[in-house]
C-alpha cells in the first residue's frame, strides 16, 4: 500500500488549484494548475488500500485505483501509467471531466475527506505524457475482419482502440469535421484544451484505426452500406437530442438550446471564422438548468464579457453534505461549486420557468415562479411571478435520446421507451451485427460511463466475430460484468 501512515499524518484533502478567476477568464485555457509533486505525492499516500476497495466499484471501468496511488506514493510513474491504462484507454479525459464516483465510495470518505482520486490520476497521465511513456500498441497480427464505428465521442474512441489492438481492421466514421464528438465540441477548452484529443487520435492513427470525417452515415452512406462493406457497426452516436421547453414565447429571437452556442464557440476558440454566432457580449444571459452542460454554458458567457447571467434550477438547492437517504459508498447528489460558479453569475433554485417573454420577436425577459410540490408533481406557484431581464436564454435541460438518424428505417433497429438504441445483453440491436454503446444506448450518462461500455461493447464485438475474446469486458448495458465473455 501506500504510506501506512498516511491518512493519519495528512487528514487534509488538497485539491488541484485552480488559476485566479481575473486572469482565467481572459483566455480559454484550462483553469487548473499543476499540482506540486510533494503535495500530490503526499494525497496519493492517504490511500488505506483497504480490504475491500470500494472505490472499484464506484468507477464503472473498475479502475486499480489504490494500486497506482500506491506508485504515484512511490514516484513510480511509468509503472503507475501502465496499472492506469489496463482499465481505462483515455484517463486525461475522465481525470478531468468525470464527477469521480469513485471518490464518493472512498473507505476513508466515511469520516474524513476522501483520496483525491481523480487529481492523482490526472497527474500520472499527464506526466506520463510529458516523458514520452504513451506509445501506440499495434496489433501483431491482422484478423481480417473489419469493424465500423459510428461517432467518434468517448464510446466510440475506445470502442476502434479496442478492437484496433486485438487486430481487427475499424474504421471511424464522424460527421463532424474532427474527431472527437462532444469531446472536441461541446467541452470548453476551459476544462479540457483539445490537445488531449488530438494527441490520442494520433496514437490510435498509428496503432492502426482509420477516421472519415464529414461522413453523415444515414445519409452521405447508409447504415445498410455500411452492414454489407463491414463485419459489424458499432453505433456510438451519442445521445444528442435536447429536451426542449414548450412553453409561450419558445419562438422568440433569444431563445436557445445550449449546444447550439457552446458548439460554435468551441469552432471559434479553434480558430474557426463562425457567422452568426450566437454570442453573450454584453448581454442578460439566463440558463435554464443546473448540470454540467449550464455550468459550460455560465464559463463560455463569462468570457464572452456577458453583462450577467442567472442559472434557473426548477428544483431544490442539493445539500452540501450526504443526505440520509444516500449513505456511504452511493454517488449522493450534492450542491457543487464548479470553476465557472466561481467565476460569477447567480444561482436560483426552486424556480419554475413561466414564459419567455419579448417584444417584436425578440426576447427581453424570463417569467419565473417559485416551485411548489403537488402531489409529487413540481409546478408553479400561482402569485408568485416575476420577470427576469433577459436577452439570451439557453436550454441545458439534459438530452432526450439518440437520434433516429435512418437507423430504424435502413437497418430496422428498434429503440425502446427512453429514446435509446435497444439492446442486449451483448450490445448487439435486434439486428444482426450491429451494436450500440455509450449514451446512444444508455441515455445520457458520464463520460466514464461511455468508455466502460465502450471497452465491453467491444469484448462483445470481438466475441461476436471471433468466437472468443480477450479484452475486458468491465460492464453490461444492465451495469452488471459480464461473466461469459
Amino acid at each position: 500500500m501506500a504510506d501506512p501512515r498516511g491518512f493519519l499524518k495528512v487528514r487534509q484533502r488538497e485539491t488541484q488549484p485552480r488559476r485566479p478567476v481575473p486572469v482565467r477568464i481572459m483566455d480559454w485555457k484550462e483553469v487548473y494548475e499543476a499540482q506540486e509533486k510533494g503535495t500530490l505525492k503526499a494525497q496519493a499516500g492517504r490511500c488505506m488500500d483497504c480490504g475491500i476497495p470500494f472505490c472499484h466499484q464506484g468507477c464503472p471501468l473498475g479502475n486499480l485505483i489504490p494500486e497506482w496511488n500506491d506508485l504515484m506514493w512511490r514516484d513510480k510513474g511509468e509503472e503507475a501509467i501502465e496499472r492506469l491504462h489496463a482499465t481505462n484507454n483515455f484517463p486525461e479525459f475522465t481525470g478531468r471531466l468525470c464527477p469521480a464516483p469513485c471518490e464518493a465510495s472512498c473507505v476513508l470518505g466515511i469520516n474524513q475527506p476522501a483520496v483525491t482520486i481523480k487529481q492523482v490520476e490526472v497527474s500520472i497521465i499527464d506526466e506520463a505524457w510529458d516523458n514520452g511513456w504513451v506509445s501506440p500498441l499495434p496489433p501483431a497480427r491482422l484478423t481480417g475482419k473489419t469493424v465500423a464505428v459510428v461517432g467518434s465521442g468517448p464510446a466510440g474512441l475506445a470502442v476502434a482502440q479496442q478492437l484496433t489492438r486485438v487486430g481487427h481492421t475499424v474504421a471511424v466514421y464522424e460527421r463532424d469535421d474532427k474527431i472527437g464528438g462532444l469531446l472536441r465540441y461541446g467541452i470548453p477548452d476551459f476544462k479540457m484544451e483539445k490537445e488531449q484529443v488530438d494527441r490520442r487520435v494520433e496514437q490510435m492513427k498509428a496503432e492502426g484505426t482509420r477516421f472519415r470525417t464529414g461522413v453523415s452515415v444515414g445519409t452521405d452512406v447508409t447504415w445498410e452500406q455500411l452492414r454489407r462493406r463491414y463485419d459489424a457497426v458499432v453505433v456510438c452516436t451519442g445521445a444528442t437530442v435536447p429536451r426542449d421547453l414548450p412553453i409561450p414565447g419558445r419562438g422568440l429571437d433569444g431563445v436557445h438550446f445550449a449546444m447550439d452556442y457552446l458548439v460554435p464557440a468551441n469552432r471559434a476558440v479553434a480558430g474557426e471564422t463562425i457567422e452568426n454566432q450566437i454570442n453573450a457580449h454584453g448581454k442578460h444571459v439566463v440558463i435554464l438548468g443546473g448540470g454540467d452542460t449550464g455550468a459550460d454554458c455560465l464559463g463560455t458567457a463569462h468570457r464572452h464579457g456577458a453583462a450577467s447571467v442567472t442559472t434557473l434550477a426548477i428544483g431544490k438547492q442539493p445539500p452540501s453534505e450526504r443526505a440520509g437517504h444516500q449513505p456511504w459508498p452511493t454517488f449522493p447528489t450534492l450542491f457543487e461549486v464548479a470553476s465557472a460558479h466561481e467565476e460569477g453569475g447567480e444561482r436560483t433554485y426552486l424556480a419554475s420557468t413561466v414564459e419567455f417573454v419579448g417584444e417584436n420577436g425578440k426576447l427581453t425577459g424570463v417569467k419565473v415562479a417559485e416551485t411548489e410540490f403537488v402531489d409529487g408533481k413540481r409546478l408553479p406557484k400561482a402569485g408568485t411571478e416575476r420577470i427576469i431581464p433577459a436577452d439570451l436564454v439557453l436550454l441545458s435541460l439534459g438530452f432526450a435520446g439518440a437520434e433516429p438518424g435512418g437507423i430504424t428505417e435502413q437497418v430496422h433497429a428498434e429503440f425502446d421507451g427512453r429514446g435509446n438504441v435497444a439492446r442486449d445483453g451483448y450490445y448487439m440491436t435486434n439486428t444482426e451485427g450491429v451494436f450500440v454503446a455509450g449514451d446512444a444506448g444508455r441515455g445520457q450518462s458520464l463520460i466514464v460511463w461511455a468508455i466502460a461500455e465502450g471497452r465491453a461493447a467491444a469484448a462483445a464485438v470481438d466475441k461476436y466475430l471471433m468466437g472468443s475474446t480477450i479484452l475486458p469486458a468491465p460492464v453490461a448495458p444492465t451495469d452488471r460484468a459480464i461473466a461469459v465473455l
